[in-house]
């Protein structure tokens, strides 16, 4: 192309685009001179949104290299926040519990149920929790797992390992559990469920069941078969610390501000790499978080990550409250969310994340499992969940609302709807130890044909104080219906509960 030409498009570009016009336009021609197809070469002033950024010849000057790398940070830094929640939310698992006694030998269980005393992330009061800190770092460990409890564990990456109880390999009889450090290449003994984390530090949480509307079969059945010691000392094993966490005010969910850090950088320095993966540890490196080295931010860096961390945590309410994926709901146009998209793995595809489902979950709930994400009808537990109304707004604290549940409610075993304050994504505190209102409740009121209308405001409506869940003016919240054993009516969508209507 002739030089006058390739000037002429140059400059015409750079008019049509209000560019400055770049060095390069009026390069001399060269013997080796050829056409550089569009978009290779970078004008010498870029407007963007981040203010313009300004080269010589394709090379930045000295303020557009500091603005994009404070850029590259800042990007960097909300990411990795974002990647870490899972992680942080068990560093503030393992840190709150083991105030309650020493890791591998305390069960913090709530005998008398979880009331909102307890901060904690969507818990419920329809069953007995048992929480768990497991290490690995001395060797195995033998957990015997009591009969007829549901639960799992969870490594300190927040993945899923193995399931215990009625889900898993004991089927609800009880057994013998053999967890094993990461890399464990010794001799494995007959007679136990092998269960392999990829880190040292794992949760175990299962619940027990009430018999009769009382906590005491399951509670009893608990602290009769619930063992954990190191394999080493299967034939001596230590005695077990059981501590009733109900009523006692605890706070289990970590903070979203700059300490967030500090506790994510605890975890890789504590943990093998190897159970996460290189794209993530790498994000966490680029911000100054690497196993092996000091996590010393300087003033600059400081900022960007306290910056992070406050941009991070709205925008995880936002995904967690504002979801924008039409998959998160279970029917159109209506408020009814689903707990788990993408499955327990938080995948768009196979071998795809999810990343907004993966946010969205950690951020207001604990405990990952295929039985909470798959179809098992009679069996397991179902999630439908709401923060908006019937007209689309956020449930407001000073107004009054009625739930409408069809009859039948598709369940084998009992329903029940809590509400959590969206700050916390804990249960409501109020004048009310539980903030519920479940088919356990003996007097539930029930309408002549079947269906049951549930109320939530500052004040009961007149006579209806057993249907009726306390809010607080000037705070807002959120609500999970729990089915436990759904029935095939709710996986075809016969049944469906009304959205919440605000009332006059």
């Amino acid at each position: 192309m002739p030089k006058a030409i390739f000037g002429k498009l140059a400059l015409t570009l750079a008019l049509c685009l209000g560019l400055a016009l770049p060095a390069w336009a009026d390069a001399p021609q060269m013997k080796m001179t050829t056409p550089i197809a569009p978009g290779v070469m970078v004008p010498d002033k870029v407007e963007t949104s981040i203010g313009a950024l300004n080269l010589h010849y394709g090379y930045p000057d000295d303020a557009t290299t500091q603005k994009v790398y404070d850029n590259l940070d800042a990007s960097r830094a909300l990411q990795a926040y974002l990647l870490a929640i899972p992680i942080v939310n068990q560093v503030g698992m393992r840190d709150t519990l083991s105030k309650f006694g020493p890791v591998n030998q305390t069960d913090v269980i709530w005998e008398d149920l979880v009331d909102s005393k307890t901060v904690e992330l969507t818990a419920n009061d329809n069953t007995i929790y048992s929480f768990i800190w497991l290490d690995t770092k001395k060797g195995p460990l033998v957990v015997e797992i009591p009969p007829m409890v549901l639960g799992l564990i969870d490594d300190f990456w927040y993945k899923w390992v193995a399931d215990v109880g009625i889900t898993g390999p004991d089927h609800g009889k009880g057994g013998k559990y053999l967890i094993l450090p990461p890399g464990y290449q010794g001799e494995i003994p007959q007679g136990y469920f092998v269960v392999r984390p990829s880190t040292y530090g794992s949760w175990m949480p299962f619940r027990s069941f009430l018999v009769k509307g009382s906590t005491k079969p399951g509670v009893e059945a608990v602290k009769k078969h619930l063992k954990i010691y190191q394999l080493a000392d299967k034939d001596n094993p230590p005695k077990m610390k059981f501590v009733n966490a109900s009523g006692i005010p605890a706070n289990f969910v970590p903070p979203s501000d700059y300490a967030f850090w500090g506790m994510l950088n605890q975890v890789i320095q504590e943990e093998p790499s190897a159970g996460s993966d290189p794209t993530t540890l790498g994000l966490f490196a680029s911000i100054g978080i690497e196993k092996g080295k000091p996590f010393n931010p300087d003033g600059r860096m400081k900022k960007i990550l306290t910056d992070a961390a406050k941009i991070g945590s709205v925008t995880a309410r936002a995904i967690a409250f504002r979801i924008r994926d039409k998959n998160a709901f279970f029917y159109p146009n209506s408020p009814w969310r689903l707990p788990f998209f993408g499955g327990y793995k938080f995948e768009a595809a196979p071998g795809v994340a999810n990343l907004d489902g993966a946010i969205f979950f950690y951020y207001i709930a604990t405990g990952v499992t295929p039985a909470m994400a798959e179809k098992m009808v009679g069996k397991g537990s179902q999630y439908p969940w709401c923060a908006q109304d019937a007209k689309g707004n956020p449930f407001d604290g000073a107004k009054n609302y009625k739930l409408h549940l069809p009859p039948n409610v598709p369940v084998k075993d009992f329903w029940s709807v809590i509400v959590y304050d969206n700050q916390t994504r804990s249960m409501i505190q109020t004048d009310q130890r539980f903030p519920s209102v479940s088919s356990q409740n003996k007097n539930l009121m029930i309408n002549q044909d079947g269906s049951v209308d549930v109320y939530f405001g500052p004040k009961p409506p007149q006579g209806k104080a057993n249907n009726w869940v306390q809010t607080i003016p000037g705070k807002g919240w959120f609500m999970i219906l729990r089915l436990y054993g759904p029935l095939e009516p709710w996986f075809n969508q016969t049944w469906k509960p009304a959205a919440i209507e605000p009332l006059p």
